[in-house]
Parts: C-alpha cells; structure tokens; sequence
C-alpha cells in the first residue's frame, strides 16, 4: 500500500510538472518579442526573465539532486533577473527547455525508496517529497504570473487557457457527452 501511494505520489508529481510547463507554454505562444520582454513598471519581472529565472532555479535544484546541496555555489540567482539587450527570446527558450530537461531527467527515475531520503537546499534538510513539493509549489506561483503578463498583454486578444469566462455551462454539457459516448463505446 505504501508503495502504491508513493508510486501514485511521483505520477502525480511528473504529471503536475509537465502540466505548469505546458500552461506556460500555451501562454507564451500568445505573445509578441516585445511582450515577452516588456516589465510592468521597474519593479516588475518581464515573462522573459522569470522563464530565466524558473530555468536557473531548476539547474540548480535538480542538478545532483540526492547527492547535492539544491543551490550550487556556482549560481548566480541575482542575474537570474537581469535580460541583457542582447538575448533573445530563442536563448530565453533553450535555456527554459534545457531546465525542464533537468527537472524531468531527475525526477522520472525516483522510485518509492528516494522519497524519504534527506536533500539539502541552502543547508536545511529536505526530505525529497518536501524538495519536490516546495518546486511544485515555486513553478506553480511563478507560472501564474507568466499567464498573468500573457493575459494582461493579450487583453480582449487572449485565448483561454481553461474553461473560457461564460461558457461553463457548455463546458460541462460537453464533458457530459464525452462520458455518455465513452459508456456508449465500452458497451459494445
């Protein structure tokens, strides 16, 4: 039984992952060069450098991960936050593609036994459903706000991402025929 809940527990957490990466995903096909790198004001992260940011975080914590502490000495997270003029949206991308390779290529091969084993991110001790939990969590935040700048910049232009505003009713009518016409296939 503990088994199965942990196998269901590292299913569960590949598919979330794959889920936030393909929201965002969906997201940025929606916006121009210029959206992708515009900031709301000085304060604010463009879409560009918080898909730096998210690749730089996930370099660091999944590189080595049962072995390692989860930030590297070699990181540099302050210009995490800095596009300089010269990048581009296609180095921003590889960078991204190349940190959920890294999320995946470590996460994918966790078998039940890892789950209570001990990592250390800046020095605190983690066990590794803990780790994973907190980067569930750190992509999920950071993920809406990529489909927040996405949205604002899209504006009436914007292709929902989920069940489109006013149209829940039709939404669940369809899902009500999608299980009347699976029942339908089964039975025969």
């Amino acid at each position: 039984m503990a088994d199965e809940i942990a196998i269901d527990y590292l299913r569960d957490a590949v598919a979330a992952l794959r889920s936030y990466k393909k929201l965002a995903e969906k997201a940025l096909a929606q916006v121009s060069d210029e959206e992708f790198f515009a900031a709301l004001d000085e304060e604010a992260n463009s879409i560009a450098v918080i898909m730096k940011h998210m690749a730089g975080n996930m370099f660091s914590r999944w590189t080595d991960f049962l072995t390692t502490d989860g930030e590297k000495p070699d990181r540099n997270r302050d210009m995490e936050f800095v596009a300089t003029p010269d990048t581009t949206r296609d180095d921003i991308m590889n960078y991204w593609e190349r940190g959920w390779q890294r999320v995946f290529d470590a996460v994918e091969p966790l078998t039940p036994d890892d789950l209570s084993k001990i990592v250390l991110i800046r020095g605190e001790e983690h066990t590794v459903v803990k780790a994973i939990n907190r980067q569930l969590m750190h992509y999920a935040y950071h993920i809406g706000q990529i489909v927040f700048l996405a949205k604002h910049f899209r504006s009436s232009e914007w292709k929902s991402l989920s069940i489109p505003r006013n149209r829940s009713a039709e939404f669940n009518a369809y899902l009500t025929s999608e299980k009347t016409n699976d029942s339908r296939e089964r039975d025969r």
